[in-house]
């Protein structure tokens, strides 16, 4: 069951391959080989998924595996580009910069539109340079594939250094060696340089270095060998770029910042300029991350200018502290976005800027009605008014004052900003901010039970949502309209009610006293009428039981047609 699993592991081979590129891209090489692995078993020989395997190995430092498969990936086609740069690659790192140029040059011939294969010749022959002092003394015959023999040496010199035994005649070789200028050493090495030296603290420990681990391998083998490897790499680094290469390079980036920091007034202005449009199409482009980070370089870039090199500096600081604020306000970073542009309003006012003012005033507006700070969000949008230079932007302003004021709850003050709004959406000309600030009206009649006004300014605002084709808002007014319409008709029947109970209450009374009293009098006439026929029907019934003399039953009997006939004469009057 295992041995199936291995040889056919549950995924496919383009997922496995995605994965693993994906990872490799993270940094996450060891999970990325185990991908590549996988996709291989499934596709043995792939040389694409060979040449991807050789990156991470390079990239783990197993250089030699690396070279295995960047030789496989070119055993059926030796003209495949990607395998060659990938051999040439493992080559370079291990120090074989003669055979790494070779392979440079063999890929630079096939693909002379791809430019690492240029870069490669160029840092080969560098590399070459530095350590033998001029190419003419370098003649390269490579009649077969000669790779194999540069790494054999390399192996034999690998294993040697490995295979050394700490004995007390090698720590005599070792003090005979040699030994490098530390401050040399040091600048090739870098922050390894400590990790160095602390091996060679190790190894005046005789008892640490006579001990084993757990695994059985001695201790001084394991020192030895982290030792040997980091002189193989400070080797490696001082061939490929020397320490008068590094002091030389020093002493360039010198002068670069030296001529960069006396810049031409027009690279500064074009540095400007095109750092504020990146700064803008980032923001445009969903990536406020990226242009907030831009926007901060470019400032700590211009703050270190001085005012004759950037006239408007303060200018620029405080429209880089705005993009800084604009992005954070995007990233949902409230707090730093209302900091970063009082930042913007403080060097506007300092230096005197009407137009800076205004924009910070505007952001900062912005940013207390998002966090709900209405109240302080009218105060500092009134405060901008009057710098408001269009009906536009007058527009927009009123109406963002009104919407604040309807979320307060202050009805009367919105429909006052609406009205405002409205008047200059018209002066400009533009349907759409007509559309909202009519909707803004409407909104705050409604809060005012002006339900007739609210009905006319919604239908009002319906034309110009089907005048611009704006179906969402179509939809909603349609709605709000229903609403309105159900709260109006419900006002005018309670009105019709409160209507009918003040005209009973103010009707004449003395009108009904009268009415009162001809039905008391009609009432007794017609009992008096009742009581006489009672009496006439009882009389008729006593001389009926006389006549058919004086039976109960029939005189019950007679009752009872009497009572009917009296009931019948009651219903009748």
């Amino acid at each position: 069951m295992a041995a199936a699993a291995d040889a056919a592991p549950a995924g496919t081979f383009p997922s496995f391959m995605a994965e693993g590129t994906l990872l490799c891209r993270r940094g996450e090489y060891g999970k990325a080989l185990a991908c590549f692995n996988n996709a291989l078993k499934l596709r043995a020989g792939d040389k694409h998924c060979l040449v991807a395997r050789s990156k991470c190995y390079l990239k783990l430092g197993d250089t030699e595996n690396s070279l295995k498969d960047a030789e496989a990936s070119l055993q059926n086609d030796k003209t495949f580009s990607k395998g060659l740069y990938q051999k040439a690659e493992t080559l370079y790192t291990m120090g074989d910069f003669e055979f790494a140029l070779v392979f440079y040059h063999r890929g630079y011939r096939l693909r002379p539109e791809l430019q690492k294969f240029r870069l490669g010749i160029e840092k080969s022959q560098e590399a070459i340079v530095n350590c033998i002092g001029s190419p003419s003394s370098v003649k390269l015959e490579n009649k077969e594939d000669l790779c194999f023999i540069s790494r054999q040496a390399e192996n034999k010199k690998a294993n040697q250094k490995l295979q050394i035994k700490l004995t007390k005649d090698q720590k005599r070789t070792r003090k005979q060696e040699p030994v490098r200028n530390p401050k040399t050493e040091r600048q090739l090495l870098g922050e390894l340089y400590a990790d160095k030296a602390y091996l060679e603290k190790l190894l005046r420990d005789e008892d640490l270095m006579e001990s084993s681990t757990k695994q059985g391998i001695k201790v001084a083998d394991l020192v030895l060998s982290g030792i040997s490897y980091l002189d193989t790499r400070s080797e490696f680094w001082q061939q490929q770029k020397p320490i008068y290469a590094r002091v030389r390079e020093r002493k360039l980036r010198q002068q670069r910042w030296i001529r960069d920091k006396k810049r031409k007034p027009a690279e500064v202005g074009k540095y400007i300029v095109k750092s504020m449009e990146d700064i803008d199409m980032l923001l445009t482009g969903d990536s406020p991350e990226e242009s907030c980070k831009k926007a901060e370089r470019v400032l700590k870039t211009i703050q270190g200018w001085s005012a004759d090199e950037v006239p408007n500096k303060n200018e620029l600081i405080g429209n880089l502290h705005s993009c800084i604020g604009n992005a954070q306000l995007e990233m949902g970073q409230m707090e730093a976005a209302l900091q970063s542009h009082k930042m913007d309003l403080e060097f506007a006012r300092q230096n005197n800027l009407p137009d800076a003012v205004s924009r910070a005033l505007d952001n900062i507006g912005r940013v207390y009605a998002r966090i709900c700070k209405f109240q302080q969000a009218i105060d500092t949008w009134e405060e901008k008014i009057p710098m408001a230079k269009s009906s536009l932007e007058k527009t927009w302003l009123f109406h963002e004052i009104g919407r604040c004021y309807l979320e307060l709850n202050k009805a009367e003050a919105a429909q006052n900003y609406g009205e405002k709004s409205l008047q200059s959406a018209d002066e400009e000309g533009d349907v759409e901010w007509q559309l909202h600030a009519t909707v803004l009206a409407a909104q705050a009649q409604v809060k005012l039970k002006d339900y007739r006004s609210a009905i006319m300014n919604f239908e009002k605002a319906l034309e110009k949502a089907k005048l611009i084709h704006n179906e969402a808002a179509q939809k909603a007014i349609i709605i709000a309209l229903d609403d309105v319409s159900k709260s109006f008709i419900e006002e005018l029947n309670e009105r019709r009610e409160e209507t009918t109970v003040y005209s009973l209450k103010d009707y004449d009374f003395s009108n009904e006293s009268i009415k009162d009293d001809n039905l008391e009098d009609r009432g007794e006439s017609e009992q008096s009428t009742e009581n006489h026929d009672d009496e006439k029907q009882e009389e008729d019934a006593k001389t009926h039981r006389e006549e058919h003399g004086g039976n109960k039953e029939g005189g019950k009997e007679e009752e009872k047609e009497s009572g009917g006939e009296k009931g019948r004469g009651r219903e009748q009057e």
